[in-house]
């Protein structure tokens, strides 16, 4: 029987208030206040075999290409034996919180996971499972919001941090909307680590990651990103130089290797929304909510570039939503792997390549929009079918929905998919709670025992005011079971969704 929409709401409001009341004497920077005692932002060593700033191409291109999957059905056995074990939590009993999401199970579950934050470190999943980011170092918390001097960035600023030789684990002192006046150039062995604060990189620069390698950005929201670009900017403690024009990428990924892009909201950027290119490989782009957006996703340089044939990528339990037209992603020459995703809309196609990528699609939903023209999911851009017919494009267990339909190619060989296989798919009924979490994580509540602030408490009174919450159709659990899930509303206009800078 359905649940109103009402009830649901009202439902989850009487949850939260429990928990308020239960911890009320706890606070959500608990562990962001313990980092601050032990951390001093201005004084951060360096280490000498984290930098690869400054590495030339063809460093960077060896590197890269030892970064390929020697073996990818070895990955792809240890994911599903992961995603099997996350699987059978959830029918320990009442209590698990388990949703059968690999990478969430690892960490949401842990009621002190603010407290261990590098455990994330430890969940990746994919062809980017390799991806420590700063795992190895000291804590870093950004305490000021401005970036007034690319060159000489301030200490307390994302920027300072970013660009540090020494593996560092970024976190966030408070809430903040940070515009940046050039693109944010990130050096090796960084995570960047929004949970728990509500973190906006908008309206100017966005990230770029280029020539470095271990690299993760979890839990932002990157938006109306800008084209910057013919002024100078520093990419290391030791080095700056001068930059021609960047896109406006909100993620923009250049012969790099080992990146982890997982639970961030991104939407409405000059260029693309996550871009990888000029022989990057061993990514995986996670867990992430896109909206309002052209171009969403380029992986390859262009036809001509062949160096992206060592590409590997997974895309993996990201939903696409509202507003999106095309690239979901685009791919040339490599080796993809998209699995359980859920694809909630597109204007054009959803996924769509050229020279010749192994595509293999696995328990996704696609849900093709009303228009009759446009319910093809795949695209094959500018080649003529005669040339396309032996590209190795395959649809396996993929929920087809609205008319979508999948248009195969290639003899589906083994050696080809291999390649393209970088983790066990779950059935594509599972999109729906797989995927109910899916961009930036700021309530983080499958956790019983997370600690509430009365910030949080406010958004989420926001939230049940304008009913905004389980948007994403997800089936409702037995009062025992219940556990609320909540996204960032997805308003109708863009122009409206984000907060104002905060100083």
């Amino acid at each position: 029987m359905a649940v109103p929409q009402k009830w649901v709401c009202v439902f989850s409001a009487v949850i939260v208030l429990l928990l308020v009341g239960v911890m009320a004497t706890s606070r959500s920077d608990v562990g962001i206040s313990a980092i601050t005692r032990n951390v001093e932002a201005e004084r951060v060593q360096s280490s000498s075999n984290s930098t690869m700033a400054a590495r030339s191409q063809e460093e960077a291109d060896a590197f890269n290409e030892k970064a390929v999957a020697a073996d990818p059905e070895e990955v792809a056995s240890m994911v599903e034996m992961s995603i099997r074990n996350s699987t059978e939590r959830r029918r320990l009993g009442y209590f698990s919180c388990g949703t059968g999401n690999p990478i969430d199970d690892c960490w949401r579950c842990d009621p002190n996971w603010h407290k261990n934050r590098k455990r994330l470190a430890d969940c990746g999943i994919g062809f980017g499972r390799n991806a420590i980011g700063g795992r190895d170092g000291r804590f870093y918390v950004v305490t000021d919001s401005s970036d007034h001097d690319p060159v000489n960035p301030r200490p307390g600023t994302l920027r300072h941090a970013v660009i540090q030789d020494a593996p560092l684990w970024i976190v966030f002192k408070r809430d903040m909307v940070i515009q940046l006046k050039q693109e944010l150039i990130m050096n090796s062995f960084k995570t960047i680590d929004g949970r728990g604060v509500n973190v906006h990189i908008a309206n100017g620069g966005c990230i770029t990651i280029q020539f470095v390698t271990n690299v993760i950005i979890h839990g932002l929201h990157i938006h109306d990103c800008k084209p910057t670009g013919n002024a100078m900017v520093r990419s290391s403690p030791s080095h700056y130089g001068w930059r021609t024009m960047a896109d406006g990428d909100a993620i923009s990924i250049f012969g790099s290797s080992h990146i982890w892009v997982d639970h961030n909201s991104l939407s409405n950027c000059a260029d693309g929304l996550v871009d990888a290119v000029m022989g990057s490989t061993a990514i995986t782009v996670s867990n992430n909510h896109l909206t309002h957006h052209n171009e969403v996703m380029l992986l390859g340089h262009s036809d001509s570039y062949t160096r992206d044939k060592q590409m590997q990528v997974t895309i993996a339990y990201n939903h696409f939503g509202e507003g999106l037209i095309q690239r979901m992603p685009r791919c040339r020459h490599g080796y993809f792997h998209v699995v359980n995703n859920d694809y909630t809309h597109w204007e054009m196609y959803a996924i769509g390549g050229s020279a010749e990528p192994t595509i293999n699609s696995q328990g996704n939903r696609y849900n093709a929009p009303a228009n009759p023209f446009a319910k093809e999911v795949t695209k094959r851009v500018d080649t003529a079918p005669g040339q396309w017919k032996n590209w190795n494009w395959r649809s396996e267990g993929d929920l087809l929905a609205n008319g979508a339909y999948f248009t195969p190619s290639g003899a589906g060989a083994s050696a080809s998919y291999a390649r393209a296989s970088s983790l066990g798919a779950k059935s594509s009924s599972m999109v729906g709670a797989m995927t109910a979490n899916a961009g930036s994580c700021y309530f983080c509540l499958p956790l019983v025992s997370q600690p509430l602030s009365l910030s949080y408490l406010s958004a989420f009174i926001t939230y049940i005011g304008k009913c905004t919450i389980f948007t994403h159709a997800i089936p409702i659990p037995s009062p025992f079971q219940f556990v609320p899930v909540i996204s960032q509303p997805r308003p109708a206009s863009v122009e409206n969704q984000y907060p104002t800078p905060l100083s």
